[in-house]
């Protein structure tokens, strides 16, 4: 199973990077086999505000979410989810975010989750492979 942190969904809306653009958008379609994850989900909402100059309104955020949601399996969150990134931060020095974005990989089978936010140490930390899909 896939993730995707919520910058790639953000860089699908961003045209001030083509590249990143059109990066995001090509690997959003290519999965299939995507788990879209509560947090990011809201995050990309609420990122959504912030990007109205460039076409991405809250009403465009969630008309994009509708339509993952009937590709990519919902995770909702948990007790079990915060629990773990208690653990996460303690151990490997993660932000709350972020250690509740891993952790949901952890709780829903998610292998692979594509972000440009972490490090090679969250992989041998969570046995999850992060792949930057930007560089």
């Amino acid at each position: 199973m896939n993730a995707v942190d919520t910058n790639v969904l953000i860089y699908a809306h961003d045209p001030r990077d083509p590249v990143k653009q059109s990066r995001a958008v090509e690997l959003i379609a290519s999965l299939t086999d995507g788990v879209l994850l509560w947090q990011v989900a809201c995050e990309y909402i609420a990122a959504s505000r912030k990007l109205a100059a460039y076409g991405l309104s809250p009403q465009q955020a969630f008309a994009d979410l509708h339509r993952l949601q009937g590709v990519w399996i919902s995770a909702l969150p948990s007790w079990a989810i915060l629990d773990e990134a208690e653990k996460l931060m303690s151990t490997g020095n993660l932000s709350i975010w972020d250690a509740m974005i891993v952790a949901a990989c952890q709780q829903n089978g998610v292998t692979k989750l594509y972000s440009e936010d972490f490090d090679n140490s969250t992989t041998a930390l969570t046995g999850i492979t992060i792949i930057n899909p930007f560089i």
